[in-house]
């Protein structure tokens, strides 16, 4: 089997710009007109995916994909810290705050952990089909993606920086994953 997949990061957002755990809320004016300029950029696929979140099926519509809803794409559950910005989290819980980014196994705002997110992204990158795929989905679903393909500690998640709209291209030939590119224009 041989699969290439692209995963894209959704466009801007009000809640990406204010820096704060995201809920379900839509793409903002910018977003919206930067994934519409770079839908003619798009290659064809065999076919897409994206997360069941507004923002990214948004953004798959504006980047002119017809896209089906998969739900081991979603954002992380970022519980009881959903809508606050990390500002608020930071001076309300510093302790818990603290815990959740240097333990990837801890979830102490009630959600999901990151040891939980990475290996549900495995477990979607176990369930493709031979074939090129495009995936819009969330940063942190994107960087789990990477860390289990490069076998990286869970700890370097942080490590990884993904912009808005950017591609992750992800190779999987002769039985293994390969990271092609990381943050490629469309």
């Amino acid at each position: 089997m041989s699969a290439r997949i692209r995963m894209i990061a959704h466009a801007s957002t009000a809640a990406l710009r204010a820096a704060a755990f995201p809920g379900d809320e839509p793409l903002d004016a910018h977003g919206s007109r930067k994934a519409a300029a770079l839908a003619a950029t798009l290659k064809p696929a065999d076919y897409a995916v994206t997360s069941p979140a507004r923002r990214a099926g948004e953004t798959a519509t504006a980047l002119g994909l017809a896209a089906t809803s998969e739900p081991l794409l979603a954002e992380c559950d970022y519980g009881r810290w959903t809508g606050l910005s990390f500002d608020a989290v930071e001076a309300s819980e510093p302790e818990a705050l603290a815990r959740w980014m240097a333990e990837p196994t801890s979830a102490p705002h009630g959600g999901e952990s990151l040891a939980l997110l990475q290996q549900r992204a495995a477990t979607w990158l176990g369930s493709v089909q031979e074939g090129h795929i495009v995936a819009v989905t969330h940063a942190s679903i994107i960087r789990a993606a990477i860390l289990h393909v490069i076998d990286a500690p869970q700890a370097a998640f942080w490590r990884i920086d993904i912009a808005p709209l950017t591609v992750t291209d992800l190779r999987y030939d002769h039985g293994r994953w390969l990271l092609r590119s990381c943050g490629a224009p469309l």
